[in-house]
């Protein structure tokens, strides 16, 4: 539906004349010649923004704007003529969004509208990803209502409107391709294209042609020009997954590229100027591959204006239940197959389970479950063995010699009556810490316990 504008001028022919402007641009117009019409037509009917002389009759374009305060949010431009200037910062403070001098420049109103325009479809994608988030727990692609999770949206939600550079940390299989994606479908950039390209999967040798394209002749097999990536993200994103893999030389190219904002194709000489919003990801800690000298210090400054760490799956096991059911409606769908019901027993061992190829790996032990299980509910003995195996059993008080492993398996001992609490105490969080690798947050929840008891407990027992 077309965006709609009630346009408020007590001068007839300069409100007829602009209506008919606005209207070749694709706007439904009302039209209002007092600021008392034009409330009225605001609150009744909430237009998407709202275009006012400053100076009229009576009631003015401030006054308008204290009238329809804060029963309406859309955007207000104010006319001015000349003179008015005071007058039309007066409404920018009321909440105008801008102003237009009079006589009116159409080429920058176009522009202005445009921008305006943009702006509420961000607005608009915001609010519906908040809605989703509530009712599904998931926000665009990426799954989740864990705490950790929410501060990750709430990062993206901050920065995706910016043009501010933005480092994604997170293993492998956390999903930061997701992250990227979602900051470039945010930003005023979600027109134009995402390019993605993962450093680690290119050869040395191709890397740059690959980011900065090459011309014919330019090396042996180089039989036709090529665009890289930095041309074909003009105006939209560009996605570098696993920064740290790129060999020294070339970082130092990307870095110059940034900062300049052009480069030339290999063997050209031709200066290209590409606008490019870049995102980074790293599997690394990066302060490490700065040590380690797998990343250069000045692209970690340049790329590092905003960091956003995705948590392993293991540190959101709360989340792992919404994802399993997102997973098999999807792989059902995509199998052309019957709703998948999900056994409770499969949860639990799906939440034990450590996951460290993260959500990726998830996914794929649920396909490979669907696939070659026999019916319609998901159990235990569908999923693949290194997950059953691996996860980790609850630990069991029994009845015979204390420390000794039990013939339950892994993850189970006994406990002979006599011994401490202590001793008890200390060999249950050292063993399920062994069992969850010392991830603390994944022992607490296992035993019960809150993270600062656990954190307490190791302390006392030198763990």
């Amino acid at each position: 539906m077309p965006d709609s504008i009630v346009l408020v001028d007590d001068d007839e022919n300069q409100r007829h004349g602009l209506t008919k402007v606005l209207q070749g641009w694709g706007f439904i117009v009302q039209e209002a010649g007092s600021v008392e019409e034009a409330t009225e037509k605001i609150l009744n009917s909430p237009p998407t923004l709202v275009i006012t002389d400053l100076v009229m009759p009576g009631a003015g374009g401030v006054d308008l704007l204290r009238a329809i305060r804060p029963d309406y949010n859309g955007s207000v431009i104010v006319l001015s003529g000349r003179g008015t200037i005071e007058k039309a910062v007066e409404a920018i403070k009321e909440g105008a969004e801008d102003f237009v001098e009079k006589p009116v420049n159409f080429p920058k109103l176009r522009v202005l509208l445009e921008k305006i325009r943009e702006k509420g479809e961000i607005i608009r994608e915001n609010r519906r990803l908040r809605e989703e988030l509530a009712r599904h727990g998931s926000f665009g692609q990426l799954r989740g209502k864990s705490a950790r999770m929410r501060e990750v949206y709430k990062l993206v939600e901050q920065v995706a409107p910016s043009t501010v550079s933005v480092l994604i940390v997170g293993e492998s299989g956390t999903g930061k391709e997701l992250v990227a994606r979602t900051i470039h479908d945010l930003s005023p950039r979600h027109r134009g294209p995402f390019v993605a390209i993962n450093c680690a999967a290119i050869p040395r040798e191709l890397i740059e042609s690959e980011l900065f394209g090459h011309e014919k002749g330019a090396f042996t097999g180089a039989i036709a020009r090529k665009s890289g990536c930095f041309e074909m993200a003009h105006h939209g994103t560009l996605f570098l997954d696993e920064i740290s893999e790129m060999e020294e030389a070339v970082q130092a190219k990307l870095l110059r590229v940034l900062q300049e904002q052009s480069f030339r194709r290999i063997g050209g000489s031709e200066t290209i100027t590409s606008d490019v919003r870049v995102l980074a990801a790293t599997n690394r800690d990066p302060r490490q591959a700065i040590a380690e000298r797998k990343l250069r210090e000045d692209l970690y400054y340049r790329l590092n204006v905003v960091t956003i760490d995705l948590p392993p799956l293991r540190d959101r096991v709360e989340d792992i239940q919404l994802l399993v059911r997102a997973f098999l409606d999807e792989i059902s769908e995509q199998h052309d197959g019957p709703a998948i019901n999900l056994e409770a027993e499969t949860v639990v061992i799906l939440e034990r389970y450590n996951w460290p190829g993260n959500v990726r790996e998830l996914r794929n032990a649920l396909e490979r479950a669907v696939v070659l299980g026999s019916g319609p509910d998901l159990r235990p003995a569908d999923l693949p063995p290194e997950v059953l195996s691996g996860a980790v059993a609850p630990v069991r008080a029994g009845d015979t010699n204390g420390g000794a492993e039990s013939p339950g398996g892994a993850g189970q001992f006994t406990v002979r009556l006599g011994v401490t609490v202590d001793d008890v105490e200390r060999e249950l969080i050292t063993r399920t810490l062994r069992h969850v690798g010392g991830n603390k947050t994944r022992a607490a929840r296992i035993l019960g316990l809150s993270l600062k008891t656990i954190h307490n407990k190791a302390r006392k027992y030198g763990l």
